[in-house]
């Protein structure tokens, strides 16, 4: 009689055991999250990647049972947050990464971060075009009238941008090598310091982003020559993709990504965020508040967005070692 209670004690001790031998190293037992789930934007608030990571954070969170927040940590080009991602161990942490986030390892030597060594993808989130335009009052009205006065007078041609190594320079130097001219590339402290030099005619043409050039397009400041999207785009009637008019290489987009700090998150837990995240880009209400903030939603599993991430990094290393693009 005395045996019972022992032999009881040691069968829950095997028991116990036996659980902990099946869970992996590192991982909770009950379903993830079990606790709040951060997405780090490595941005200040306000901008594309921001805006878009609260609209997603308030629907996920529904879904997922468990508070998502949205921290900012801006910094270095995105560097600073995209770092403090991967560092993280929490197993509750994401990343809202950008085309910044495959573009900084070739640009700058001192960034330790590898996109593709230190994190999981889970999921695209968003595209957003940049537009080739020119001042209203330029004599530029086609992409073969940029190529041709190029190459009549090299250099003479400027091409403003929003910061080396940033998309809108990366755009242009791209430009050059496809078409074979050359342009004088000049970079600003943001696309609102450059702005008022391209309205005014002070810089010939420009990669920028949709929401910069949108009202300066409708108060007639500036000229669209095309958009660097797939597809047209519904605010700018007429404006032809570089597609369309037989420069499919020059489509570069501005892009976001969830991503997870490699090996934090288990894999059902990814499958359950992919999942998730594909069903809220296609819902209406996403679509609708997408629409609004410029941004059309991109649904890629985790497969494909692992190797959208590592052609866009491919891509950008040998545009910025080609033309020799250094940081600020």
């Amino acid at each position: 009689m005395q045996l019972r209670p022992i032999r009881r004690a040691l069968l829950a001790i095997l028991a116990a055991g036996l659980t902990a031998a099946l869970v992996p190293a590192g991982f909770a037992a009950e379903p993830w999250p079990s606790k709040p789930v951060r997405i780090i934007v490595p941005f200040a608030p306000g901008g594309g990647a921001d805006s878009s990571a609260r609209v997603l954070a308030e629907l996920l969170g529904q879904q997922l049972g468990q508070s998502v927040i949205v921290e900012n940590k801006p910094g270095a080009g995105s560097a600073i947050g995209v770092m403090a991602a991967a560092q993280s161990k929490d197993g509750h942490t994401l990343l809202m990464g950008s085309n910044s986030m495959v573009i900084n390892p070739s640009l700058n030597p001192a960034i330790t971060y590898d996109v593709e060594r230190d994190f999981d993808a889970v999921g695209m989130v968003s595209g957003q075009p940049l537009v080739l335009v020119v001042p209203a009052s330029s004599s530029l009205r086609s992409i073969d009238d940029i190529v041709k006065q190029a190459k009549a007078k090299p250099g003479a041609l400027s091409a403003g941008n929003s910061g080396n190594g940033t998309l809108a320079h990366i755009a242009s130097e791209l430009f050059a090598t496809q078409t074979g001219v050359t342009l004088t590339p000049v970079a600003y402290k943001g696309e609102s310091a450059l702005l008022p030099d391209l309205i005014a005619g002070r810089v010939s043409l420009g990669f920028l982003n949709l929401p910069s050039v949108a009202p300066h397009l409708k108060s007639g400041g500036l000229r669209a020559l095309a958009v660097s999207s797939p597809q047209t785009v519904a605010q700018l009637p007429g404006v032809p993709t570089l597609r369309s008019l037989n420069y499919p290489a020059l489509e570069v987009q501005g892009w976001a990504a969830i991503l997870a700090p490699k090996g934090t998150i288990p894999q059902e837990g990814l499958a359950r965020f992919e999942g998730l995240l594909a069903k809220a880009l296609a819902s209406d209400t996403v679509k609708q508040k997408f629409e609004g903030m410029s941004l059309t939603p991109i649904v890629m599993n985790r497969q494909q967005t692992t190797e959208f991430l590592h052609a866009e990094a491919t891509r950008y290393a040998g545009i910025i070692k080609a033309r020799g693009i250094k940081a600020d």
